[in-house]
């Protein structure tokens, strides 16, 4: 039964843990005052606090959810495109990525509509937003019949079960309920397999994929065998080493003669790609700043042709030229420009997202440019989002000052999204940023300006 009521939420929202006097502010209290047994006992009190307070942002969130969808209804916006910008205006509320924006809403409307006493649970303290969203998440492919059933089974039990133990009891649940429906979430989350790569600290990186577990199993026990017998040919390298060299062996060797390149980008400035500076970090594109001496010697190895793209700067303010361009869609020239202006994230604040779409700050049909001023780098889930009903982009200030965009929600608050600052600085007697672009595999290595 779809639920959601004013009422509801100001009882969520006023509900305080009793030993915790909602008056007073964490930085008030006197520490030093209290002993060890008192310490541990507001340490408990202040977690059940936050627990209750996630039980009412659920409940603020399923109320916001709810109005937009009802006021987008009135406008009649499309019914599969309602609510969508919602867990982007939550993700600004909360200080956080629109991901987990989507994710506080997603988990919002299955407490509030269909797992009650999982979200009794979470405001009482007995289980945190985490556990919460496990038993949310293990039942979403159940019937609200179903999943009815188990948590009115499993959520007064909740109380001091661990992650492991409440993941397990809610799958079995699911698996007693409807075990077609278990089938049909390994099929989805088949389909849904890919690599992903995440940046690591000391110029290194961490490469991810999600297939299936049997092909995960015979590929880790192929590496454990060539790493096996490398160590017995007396391969001084350790046995992680070698799978983790053979790993990426593997994946860069071409699928066939003539592919298409791979292209790696570094962002350096003149002096140092002459080796004049050997202090300022270089910009890997996709990963961060890498040592000096590491660019060069990636530059040195690179087994391929090297382009080497100059990007001139401000002189002293260090921001990316300006192009123009009268076309509705961004040419590519104009699309690298902006991706390197705007960096590898998306410009939403604390969106945390790749970028992919080259973005009319304005809308095209409400007078937006294409021009660089007028153009932001945006993930798709933002871009999509900024679409909906109410929200407003606006660029308020253009090149050569640093490109800065207002953003305003459906509910009239404002958030600000400021351009990065070059990844690294201009050179100071040669004004300009360089951008090295390295092509794998290629027959000869080749060097060549442009700009």
């Amino acid at each position: 039964m779809f639920v959601s009521s004013t009422q509801e939420t100001r009882s969520a929202a006023s509900w305080v843990d009793p030993g915790v006097d909602p008056d007073i502010d964490a930085m008030d209290i006197d520490v030093v005052g209290l002993d060890d047994a008192d310490l541990v006992k507001e340490l408990e009190a202040w977690e059940r606090q936050a627990r209750a307070a996630a039980a009412a942002q659920a409940r603020l969130t399923a109320e916001l959810h709810a109005r937009r969808v009802r006021r987008e209804a009135e406008m009649g916006w499309p019914a599969a495109r309602r609510g969508r910008g919602v867990g982007h205006e939550v993700a600004l509320a909360r200080l956080e990525s629109p991901a987990r924006g989507r994710e506080h809403t997603v988990l919002a409307l299955a407490l509030v509509h269909d797992l009650p006493e999982t979200l009794a649970a979470l405001a009482r303290g007995d289980i945190d937003e985490y556990r919460a969203q496990i038993v949310a998440r293990e039942s979403a492919d159940l019937c609200r019949a179903d999943r009815a059933v188990l948590d009115a089974t499993l959520g007064p039990q909740l109380a001091g079960m661990g992650v492991r133990e409440i993941t397990v009891a809610t799958r079995r649940m699911v698996l007693e309920l409807d075990e077609r429906a278990a089938e049909q979430r390994a099929e989805r989350a088949r389909v849904r397999r890919r690599v992903t790569t995440r940046g690591l600290p000391d110029a290194m990186a961490r490469l991810s994929a999600e297939v299936g577990a049997e092909d995960a199993q015979a590929a880790i026990e192929s590496l454990r065998e060539h790493a096996d017998l490398r160590r017995a040919m007396g391969d001084e390298r350790s046995r992680d080493q070698v799978m983790a060299d053979e790993l990426v062996a593997r994946l860069c060797a071409p699928a066939v003669a003539g592919a298409r390149p791979v292209e790696v980008q570094l962002v350096m400035n003149a002096e140092m790609l002459l080796g004049e500076d050997d202090t300022t970090p270089t910009h890997l594109v996709g990963y961060g700043p890498i040592p000096a001496g590491t660019a060069r010697r990636i530059l040195a190895e690179a087994d391929g042709r090297v382009l080497v793209r100059r990007l001139f700067a401000h002189p002293v303010e260090h921001h990316l030229v300006a192009m123009d361009s009268r076309g509705i869609v961004f040419p590519r020239a104009l699309r690298r420009l902006l991706f390197a202006r705007d960096g590898e994230t998306c410009r939403t604040p604390w969106c945390d997202a790749p970028v992919r779409h080259a973005d009319h700050v304005t809308a095209r049909a409400r007078g937006g440019r294409t021009t660089f001023d007028g153009g932001q780098g945006l993930c798709e889930a933002c871009n999509y989002a900024k679409e909906s009903p109410g929200w407003r982009h606006r660029t308020t200030s253009e090149w050569p000052q640093r490109h800065h965009v207002e953003i305003t929600t459906p509910a009239g608050h404002t958030h600000d999204s400021h351009a990065p600052p070059l990844p690294v600085r201009a050179s100071p007697t040669r004004p300009r940023v360089i951008t090295v672009e390295i092509y794998r595999p290629a027959p000869e290595l080749r060097l060549a300006l442009a700009g």
